[in-house]
């Protein structure tokens, strides 16, 4: 049952540790394993069809316009010839096996058996009741498929519904501050919070040249400073961004209501805590360096 609007950065909070506990698999190495098993073998390639698979045998332009921050001529690279490879089909099973033994190894088994983690599950597919499929190719894909039975697969499920349905609307949101696929990772990074330029540069396909070419073009709009850092009207623009993807985000949490928010986020974070501290992500992943 839908209930009164929550205060705006409750999903937000909410979110952040879904997305870093569905976040966890794409740095697993138990993904490469089960993709490598059915033929998928180079980074680029299992990145984008783990992502993808949801949509279908698509061709790099959907991928591309999907992701929005990846550089068209990496997608082209390994998309379609990936589907000739493994079929979605394969890859979406490849990935569940993946998460469940990523999730095993990162929180224990008695955690993912644990009366609290199936209680995350239900609180999160209740969430994702409240989402909406317009306009939201990704959400709308991955919410075509079943939700599994186990309950910590069925909180991977619910949290990458979440996930995507946040990022949808958050693209809407750059593209209304005409940033460009380059230029939110530019100002992104800016903030501390996003990856570092060397992660970009390796995954999303960018070189030097052209970030620094995408932090030329924000200089100019004022929104960087000459030692690119964000400028108070490029705070102001992240600011507005963010606040924008919580009002076109709020459903899900709205649906939820308070008190499950408040208990979803509270296992949510425990699970991404335990997950980060056994190491599910790199060192240098997020910084401005």
């Amino acid at each position: 049952m839908t209930t009164a609007a929550l205060e705006p950065r409750v999903g937000r909070r909410c979110h952040n540790p879904l997305n870093s506990l569905h976040a966890a698999h794409y740095f697993s190495p138990d993904l490469g394993e089960e993709l490598a098993a059915i033929g998928v073998t180079h980074p680029r390639a299992v990145n984008f069809a783990v992502r993808a698979a949801a949509l279908g045998p698509v061709g790099p332009g959907a991928v591309t316009a999907a992701f929005y921050n990846y550089k068209h001529e990496l997608v082209a690279e390994h998309v379609p010839a990936v589907w000739r490879t493994a079929t979605p089909e394969q890859v979406l099973a490849a990935r569940t096996r993946a998460v469940d033994a990523t999730l095993r190894r990162l929180l224990g088994d008695e955690t993912v058996a644990s009366d609290g983690m199936a209680e995350a599950a239900r609180l999160a597919l209740r969430a994702a009741e409240g989402c909406s499929r317009a306009a939201r190719p990704l959400y709308s894909a991955h919410a075509d498929l079943p939700v599994p039975e186990e309950p910590h697969l069925a909180l991977w499920h619910a949290a990458t519904l979440l996930r995507e349905h946040r990022g949808d609307g958050h693209l809407a949101a750059l593209m209304s501050a005409e940033l460009d696929g380059l230029e939110a990772l530019v100002t992104h990074t800016a903030t501390g919070r996003g990856m570092t330029p060397s992660w970009v540069f390796t995954t999303r396909g960018w070189t030097r040249a052209e970030w620094d070419a995408a932090a030329g073009r924000l200089r100019g709009r004022g929104l960087l400073d000459a030692e690119d850092e964000l400028t108070e009207r490029g705070l102001a623009l992240r600011e507005e961004i963010e606040a924008q993807t919580d009002r076109l985000d709020r459903a899900p949490y709205e649906h939820l209501g308070a008190e499950g928010v408040a208990r979803l986020t509270e296992l949510a974070v425990g699970f991404a805590r335990a997950a980060t501290a056994a190491g599910a992500y790199p060192a240098d992943l997020i910084g401005k360096r």
